[in-house]
């Protein structure tokens, strides 16, 4: 097949942009509820709840792909090393900051309760072991993770750069996804996005091998109808709302984990229905995903973490005590709410000299 007919053109790459802001509202969302730490028994709250966390959960496999998808042509352009180089300037230093700036805004709350007089590992001498525990939850245990497996991931590929195309090394890197889909049932390692670790390199390697054979894939799109990407999407959706129903009846961890199979399928098929419907102009216009996504990233975390929390706080809600239609909305709230503030941060520094502490 000649190469040069399968390649797109970067005006292909708008539908790109729209999956990415897409993609970021959903990791928002899926962060910002509270709702999955409730155990419903009637079937119908079940459904709503498994709904609600499951709608948005195409969006980590999304952002793999589509990162897969760009990484493409970068790989030609560079050479490993300064492919990396660029990356990690780009991608690193960024995440060190926010990363950071979330330790500190923790210290500071240390050093206000400290002069209100309560006792803190500031005062009982536990302070250096704090923070160095401190920095492994922060960073294997929040969504600062993503970006380090990510990079984790590009290695690998940058790794076995000369077999990138061969669908044998594919295959092997989706049987590594899959053990970590088995493995929520048999829990033979710990159930977790940490050991997840190669888990998702997979989807990083397909959304290249998609950059690739873009023609074929282009052309499949537009001659299939869209009511049959809805259907397959509606139909994994459904099924994917079944297994989480049947892992939290089992009191089992991994229920809203990414990689369960049924989530896999419902973010491939939701994944090409993005592709169906292109790129909205309204999306990339207003939103300027290509400048915001990385800054939303990693910002929402510390405005869910030491924002949104106090914003909340004074209303004293029962979540304990909450109806599923409750936490639907408390949980639709909080996201509203995060999802703005963090939009407008990011919007902030994009209009001063500090922009390259969001990547752009």
């Amino acid at each position: 097949m000649n190469n040069s007919k399968e390649q797109p053109g970067k005006q292909n790459f708008d539908f790109v942009d729209t999956i990415r802001c897409i993609a970021m509202i959903g990791i928002v969302f899926e962060h910002s509820t509270t709702l999955g730490w409730f155990k419903y028994t009637l079937f119908s709250e079940q459904l709503l709840q498994a709904s609600v966390m499951e709608f948005f959960k195409f969006a980590t496999i999304s952002f793999f792909l589509i990162s897969g998808f760009l990484i493409n042509h970068k790989f030609a352009e560079y050479t490993p090393y300064q492919y990396l180089k660029n990356r990690f300037k780009s991608t690193i230093g960024p995440w060190a900051l926010w990363l950071n700036i979330f330790i500190l805004i923790n210290i500071a709350g240390l050093l206000v309760k400290e002069f209100k007089g309560a006792e803190t590992p500031l005062s009982n001498g536990n302070f250096g072991a704090y923070l160095s525990d401190l920095y492994f939850t922060v960073i294997t245990a929040t969504s600062f993770w993503f970006i380090l497996n990510f990079l984790i991931c590009i290695a690998i590929l940058l790794l076995f750069k000369k077999y990138l195309f061969h669908v044998f090394f594919g295959c092997i890197l989706a049987l590594s996804s899959v053990f970590y889909s088995v493995n929520i049932y048999y829990g033979w390692v710990a159930v977790g996005h940490t050991t997840a670790l190669f888990g998702f390199v997979f989807y990083l390697w397909l959304g290249a091998f998609m950059n690739k054979h873009y023609a074929v894939i282009d052309q499949f799109i537009k001659r299939t109808k869209m009511i049959w990407f809805v259907i397959a999407a509606t139909l994994a959706f459904m099924i994917a709302n079944l297994e989480i129903i049947h892992l939290k009846n089992m009191d089992m961890e991994g229920a809203y984990n990414t990689l369960t199979i049924s989530n896999i399928i419902y973010s491939l098929c939701f994944f090409a229905l993005l592709l169906k419907i292109g790129p909205i102009d309204f999306i990339n216009k207003k939103f300027e995903p290509r400048k915001t996504t990385y800054g939303i990233y990693l910002i929402h975390h510390i405005v869910l973490t030491y924002l949104i929390s106090e914003l909340f706080r004074p209303l004293h809600i029962p979540l304990d005590s909450l109806t599923v239609y409750e936490a639907v909305a408390y949980s639709i709230l909080r996201f509203m709410i995060a999802y703005l503030i963090t939009m407008l941060i990011v919007k902030g520094i994009l209009r001063t000299s500090f922009k390259w502490t969001i990547g752009s």
